[in-house]
């Protein structure tokens, strides 16, 4: 008998000898019992460290060594043997286990890509390799991602047909689709009969000689696309390694297509809130604006406008709805739509902008509050006159100051049974900068309220002489400096909005 414990020897003793060469995880989730499986006693082979080295063969995957003709024959313990079979099924399975837990942790999917590729190379033995991403749905996003291959590199195979590569078979027919094949291998390019001269061009500019090609698709996720394997030398996965790749590559599609899906998402949360927003901002004589636009992943309540007024003058607005996602991306795009409205009827009366738009918030979404600032802006005088609620107080640039606008403090639109607050006249010089910004810029810097306004009126100070006549650069020096190393970039739940006006 042999030195298992009671455990798992229930289980090995009652394994059909015709089932012994089942598949690693087959095999386990059949028979092996649920937890942490037991140590044995046969030594194991080495587990995988990572994706940077290939998979060690374990021992029974070894063919033995012919036996002399003379020699006499040897008994095997057949004991011995399903020892080592178990061994080298363990093994595999902890193979398998760092690497799905490494692609999990990738939460883009150009990190999962990546990641994928260099998890199969190691899997198959392979050095370089590239996947195309093609959703069978049609709604894209379509791009291909290499190992160890230049964008020339990658340039240089979409020189040839479609058709001729071995991944295009498998997205331009239902070859690739699930239940279709499930590989194609070329172990030898130079010697396969009717290659294709560009591809056989190619491979040799490009140093290899044999390609491995897996679909990625299940029955759930569909057809993503296809990954191919390169080798340098003529050569193909054992068994082995396939059936091992197999399993990786068919976990991989589906934690593809759920970051498709949020992908998908972003990009349509994105879109909605850019179409809800200015598609351009207007051209008055006497002042130059400048706008920056960072939205949250979820989709923010962000918005702001520039519009113009009779008698050359200009609407200035800037605002947040609270909330995040679709209900607060369209409530930011009707208070806007609103506050245009109200801003060409009486904007030189910006008490009376904002008024109307609290009424229309009370009565139309009395559970979603706001702040807003409306500026009614005289490029010829040089003056602004502004009224806010609940925001922000803009921030004056210029060659000898830099200051906040003193307004009087005002609660949030729909906060109160009746909202009212005085405006405030900013008088600016020739050059000065009047810089509005939502509530986002502040605490995606993760500081104290305080704090992150000082930042705000450092980073304002400190701006060059020669930046102070751009506003374009007056927004991006100010947005890299109060939020630095990408922050203003980076996954974050709040919006961004900054409005840059210079007079001239």
């Amino acid at each position: 008998m042999l030195d298992i414990p009671s455990r798992v020897r229930v289980h090995v003793e009652t394994l059909p000898a015709a089932q012994i060469d089942m598949g690693v995880c087959d095999a386990f989730e059949q028979y092996a019992p649920v937890g942490k499986p037991y140590t044995m006693n046969a030594p194991h082979p080495p587990k995988v460290a990572g994706i940077d080295s290939t998979v060690p063969a374990p021992a029974h995957t070894v063919a033995p060594a012919p036996a002399a003709p003379d020699a006499p024959a040897v008994l095997t313990d057949p004991g011995a043997l399903l020892q080592d079979r178990l061994a080298g099924w363990v093994s595999d399975l902890t193979t398998l286990h760092e690497l799905t837990e490494r692609l999990v942790l990738t939460t883009t999917l150009p990190d999962a890509l990546t990641e994928l590729l260099r998890a199969g190379a190691a899997l198959v033995g392979a050095r370089r390799g590239l996947v195309v991403l093609e959703p069978g749905d049609g709604l894209g996003p379509a791009t291909t991602v290499g190992l160890g291959l230049t964008r020339s590199d990658l340039g240089h195979l979409e020189t040839v047909p479609r058709a001729a590569l071995p991944h295009g078979t498998l997205l331009d027919t239902r070859a690739g689709l699930p239940g279709g094949v499930a590989e194609v291998v070329r172990a030898d390019l130079f010697a396969e009969q009717g290659l294709h001269p560009r591809h056989r061009d190619v491979a040799a500019r490009l140093g290899f000689a044999a390609s491995y090609t897996r679909p990625l698709s299940t029955e759930t996720a569909g057809r993503l696309g296809a990954v191919v394997w390169l080798y340098d030398e003529p050569a193909e996965p054992v068994e082995r390694q396939r059936h091992l790749v197999g399993l990786y590559t068919r976990y991989a599609t589906e934690h593809l297509a759920r970051l498709l899906e949020v992908e998908r998402t972003r990009a349509c949360m994105a879109t909605m809130a850019e179409e809800l927003l200015p598609s351009r901002l207007p051209r008055v004589s006497g002042v130059e604006l400048a706008v920056r636009h960072r939205t949250s992943p979820r989709g923010g309540g962000d918005w702001y406008d520039a519009l113009p007024l009779p008698d050359a003058a200009l609407g200035l607005t800037v605002g947040s709805v609270t909330g995040t996602g679709p209900s607060a991306v369209a409530a930011a795009g009707r208070l806007r739509a609103s506050l245009r409205a109200y801003a060409v009827m009486e904007g030189e009366d910006p008490v009376a902008v904002l008024s109307d738009l609290e009424l229309l918030l009370r009565l139309t979404e009395p559970a979603r509050p706001a702040t807003a600032l409306f500026a009614y802006c005289e490029p010829a005088l040089q003056r602004i006159t502004l009224a806010g609620a609940g925001h922000s107080p803009p921030l004056l640039i210029g060659e000898r100051r830099t200051a906040y606008v003193e307004t009087s403090v005002s609660a949030p639109l729909g906060m109160l049974a009746c909202w009212e607050a005085p405006s405030v006249e900013v008088q600016a010089a020739p050059g000065e900068t009047v810089l509005l910004y939502t509530d986002g810029l502040l605490q995606r810097t993760g500081e104290p309220v305080d704090r992150a306004f000082a930042r705000l009126h450092a980073a304002a100070a400190a701006l060059p002489r020669a930046t102070r006549r751009d506003p374009e650069a007056v927004a991006d020096h100010v947005l890299r400096t109060v939020l630095p190393d990408g922050l203003d970039t980076a996954d974050s739940a709040e919006d961004v909005v900054l409005l840059a006006v210079r007079f001239e």
